[in-house]
């Protein structure tokens, strides 16, 4: 039964995705932007494969799923599942919002996340972090910077720290490169730092997007490669255009 239910969240969210217009934000990178889809539109996100290769052991996930519903006064409701396939199911799952009360060139806002129980890990956790977008006039420059802390209790031994990153993307035509640097600390653990370029191509009714990201300490993996493709629906009709 639990392999049914797989099957079905998997073809769901592929069929939304394929019936979709193309959307902004905001895999393949660790970073989100200070935006909120508009109200009553979801973002749906595929994870087509995420392969991380960490000390000469390969690590796969697939598929991975992020919803993101646009509600009134700039909030954003948000769920993510990863699954792997080597553990046989759900190993990762969140749900949280966002909310960007400063809208404009800079932009400003927060993003909470609860970590939700999974199966062999039943406690939970939260991350939370203050989020900053930059878009300069002419649209095409965009610089996100997010940092906060997080608390997860689901391993053996409960993790906290704090994770930071920027990113800065370029919107030429239907291609938007990015390039990132991310950085997460756990306890006393040594600085976790990933670095790599990304890129979204609109090819129509939905995106593609890649990513490829470098560990340079030793606490990083080796690389960590993203696979994903993107797309928006309205389940609402909504008069807010939102923040291009």
């Amino acid at each position: 039964m639990t392999h049914g239910r797989n099957r079905a969240l998997t073809t769901a969210a592929l069929l939304a995705v394929l019936s979709a217009t193309s959307a902004d934000a905001f895999p393949p990178y660790r970073s989100t932007d200070a935006g909120t889809a508009d109200p009553w539109v979801i973002e749906a996100r595929l994870g087509v494969l995420r392969l991380r290769r960490d000390g000469g052991d390969n690590i796969y996930s697939s598929p991975l799923f992020r919803l993101n519903l646009g509600l009134p006064h700039a909030v954003e409701l948000t769920a993510e599942l990863e699954f792997r396939p080597a553990h046989g199911g759900l190993t990762d799952a969140a749900f949280g919002a966002k909310w960007v009360p400063l809208r404009g060139s800079w932009s400003l806002g927060t993003e909470t996340l609860l970590l939700l129980p999974v199966p062999d890990a039943s406690g939970v956790g939260v991350e939370s972090q203050l989020v900053v977008t930059y878009r300069d006039h002419a649209g095409r420059l965009r610089l996100h910077l997010n940092g906060g802390g997080f608390y997860d209790g689901r391993p053996d031994v409960a993790e906290k720290g704090w994770r930071a990153s920027v990113l800065a993307e370029i919107k030429s035509g239907r291609w938007r490169p990015g390039l990132e640097v991310s950085t997460r600390k756990i306890g006393s653990a040594p600085v976790e730092v990933l670095a790599g370029p990304g890129i979204i191509v609109d090819v129509g009714r939905w995106d593609i997007r890649f990513g490829l990201h470098f560990g340079l300490t030793s606490a990083a993996p080796d690389f960590v490669l993203d696979a994903w493709t993107s797309g928006e629906f309205a389940v609402r009709q909504s008069t807010r255009k939102g923040v291009p």
